[in-house]
């Protein structure tokens, strides 16, 4: 019998404790990654390099580069409302496409590249000591997962909460709002998002078909049926009730690390078990060699080069130091805020995500926060990894049951409790925005049809189009969309002069670099004990 994964239940005396509601609440400081792939404009992986005016990938803030040199990762500033959010990411957006000289952003998360995988680009970052651990890291994801895998792309959520809110919630809690009560906070915070995060991929995932070409060489439908995908038409192939193929078994996940457990019960077991990952031989990754005819294939033979490389839906992220390992600042300086991993790019918005899906983030993290949240272990993991594979293959599918029951009352209960959430952010922020995203989810989870998985099929069999067509048509769409709202002068002359103190910091980096690589590697990758 599967186990049962513990329901989202926040105490009912803990919210009537947040009433009247705190002005502590509308202090949620929300920020964004989003990954698109450049493409030429025939829709193949662009071969060309980073373009030297949107400045260094190593050092940009706003703008750099995820595994390609063809993948652009925009990054916002942190903000305190969903609308300055998507502001910035949309102005960033639009600068990009004054450089992009003809190329486009693939609007989807699946790729679609038909080329031999030895022509997908490692990015590259200078010849600074940072810079080539950073190539030799994706040099080693291609190594591991192919690099075909490593050009999925989709949207990166950070939420954090304010100083006032945890010394309120921490009065209230009967704790001084330490550094120690508020990574404890953000760790039950992660256990519950673990536990609830499928129903994230069934409300916004927008992959459920893909290119064959993605598939390699395969190009016949066998090669799709071993991986239990139906086809679409001659070039698309789909599974008929799938949310986010990006989150199942050809995206993000991985066999190496299907066993792996990771333990977010606090931050010793969570650095114990990450320790384990990071530091123990992994005989696969040892075949493929560390340092081969004087070049790296990979930072180490560990099941994990770095953290990053754990394919976890959300991460606990440290306040930021150049220069160290992200589980060392975390044993220092805790946890400062939280990062969700887990959507796809909508290719029915420009930017990939809207307000409304925001504002509904908000009060879904806000609820795992304040619900119970009992410890993990490793078989509510495998429970919770069998929930996510249902949902990203058969989602929609009526009738779908989960570990815990059947799907739709699974998903209402947990709307329940993000109702609650909802209105307290209503109240304090004197809107009722809040409201009207939680009831947009409602309607997706009664009409399924109403998903963006369930809108890109439709959109395809309307348009006659294979993914491709579809995929490229959004691509053309959105640039037209930025196109016509170019930035103002002064807009463009501040994110010319990012890009040009960006190279100028680059530069600098490379000037300073004393030591070897080998020297540099060795104490970069230093584990705190």
């Amino acid at each position: 019998m599967p186990m049962r994964i513990a329901q989202l239940s926040i105490p009912p005396a803990r919210l009537r404790t947040l009433r009247p509601a705190w002005p502590e609440l509308a202090g949620i400081r929300r920020g964004i990654e989003k990954e698109s792939l450049r493409i030429a404009p025939d829709g193949r992986l662009s071969q060309r390099p980073h373009l030297q005016a949107l400045g260094s990938p190593l050092t940009h803030p706003q703008i750099t580069t995820d595994f390609s040199e063809a993948q652009l990762e925009l990054v916002t500033d942190t903000h305190g409302s969903p609308e300055a959010c998507i502001r910035q990411l949309e102005e960033i957006h639009g600068f990009i496409h004054q450089c992009l000289d003809g190329e486009l952003l693939w609007a989807a998360s699946m790729p679609c590249i038909a080329e031999d995988e030895s022509r997908i680009p490692i990015g590259r970052y200078g010849t600074s000591n940072i810079a080539k651990a950073k190539t030799v890291y994706r040099r080693g994801l291609g190594h591991r997962y192919g690099r075909r895998m490593q050009t999925i792309s989709g949207i990166h959520y950070n939420f954090s909460l304010s100083a006032p809110f945890w010394q309120r919630y921490g009065a209230l809690c009967g704790h001084p709002a330490d550094r120690d009560f508020i990574t404890k906070g953000y760790f039950g915070l992660i256990r519950n998002f673990r536990r609830h995060s499928w129903l994230l991929i069934y409300l916004f995932g927008a992959s459920p078909a893909l290119c064959r070409s993605f598939l390699g060489d395969g190009s016949s439908l066998a090669a799709g049926d071993a991986h239990g995908l139906e086809a679409f038409d001659e070039a698309t192939l789909h599974l008929p009730h799938a949310t986010s193929l990006r989150m199942g078994r050809l995206g993000y996940q991985s066999d190496a690390q299907g066993s792996l457990h990771i333990s977010y019960n606090g931050m010793d077991s969570y650095a114990r078990t990450m320790h384990r990952a990071l530091t123990q031989p992994y005989p696969p990754y040892q075949a493929i060699g560390l340092k081969v005819d004087g070049e790296y294939r990979q930072l180490s033979t560990a099941l994990l080069q770095i953290e990053n490389e754990f394919y976890g839906t959300i991460r606990p992220k440290p306040p930021f130091q150049s220069g160290e390992r992200p589980l060392t600042m975390l044993k220092r300086r805790g946890v400062e805020y939280v990062e969700v991993r887990c959507l796809d790019l909508d290719p029915f918005l420009p930017a990939g995500i809207d307000e409304a899906q925001i504002r509904f983030l908000d009060s879904f993290l806000l609820a795992c926060l304040l619900a119970e949240s009992p410890e993990d272990n490793r078989e509510e993991s495998e429970a919770m990894r069998s929930n996510q594979l249902a949902v990203v293959e058969r989602g929609r599918q009526p009738g779908l049951e989960l570990g815990g029951g059947p799907l739709e009352a699974s998903a209402s209960a947990i709307l329940e409790q993000c109702a609650a959430v909802a209105e307290l952010l209503d109240e304090a922020q004197g809107t009722d925005l809040h409201a009207q995203a939680l009831g947009q989810q409602r309607e997706r989870l009664a009409n399924p049809e109403r998903t963006p998985s369930a809108r890109v099929l439709a959109a395809m069999r309307k348009e006659r189009a294979s993914f491709f067509r579809f995929a490229l048509n959004r691509s053309i769409a959105h640039r037209r969309h930025f196109n016509a709202f170019p930035l103002s002068r002064s807009q463009l002359a501040r994110h010319r002069g990012a890009a040009q103190r960006s190279l100028a910091d680059q530069a600098a980096i490379e000037a300073r670099d004393q030591v070897d690589f080998d020297a540099f590697l060795e104490s970069y990758l230093q584990l705190p004990p």
